[in-house]
């Protein structure tokens, strides 16, 4: 199911044409996102340092630590998220259609 459609109190949509899709995700601290897919390869921007948790759907977890202002390239993939820190995660995300 799609991120947005999932999470909409998380993710917000800022742009979509036939080529891009632009997110902004906010996860505030303990709060999680349920099991969703990514449909298309992306570019994610992380505002600041972040410390989440990543459920694939195998049921292996992935421990996730990024510093503010590292960027992240994914191609498509389906997981649930949950922020494990004391800071909300914020990034944005440019989805390559």
């Amino acid at each position: 199911m799609d991120a947005v459609k999932v999470a909409p109190d998380a993710y917000r949509v800022l742009l979509e044409n036939d080529k891009v899709r632009v997110l902004e995700l906010r996860i505030k601290p303990g709060e999680k996102i349920p099991m969703h897919s990514h449909r298309y390869s992306m570019v994610a921007y992380y505002f600041g340092a972040t410390t989440h948790k990543w459920t694939l759907p195998d049921g292996k977890t992935q421990d996730m630590h990024l510093k503010a202002g590292e960027i992240v390239w994914s191609g498509p993939f389906a997981h649930g998220a949950e922020n494990t820190g004391k800071t909300d995660v914020h990034l944005l995300i440019v989805e390559i259609k």
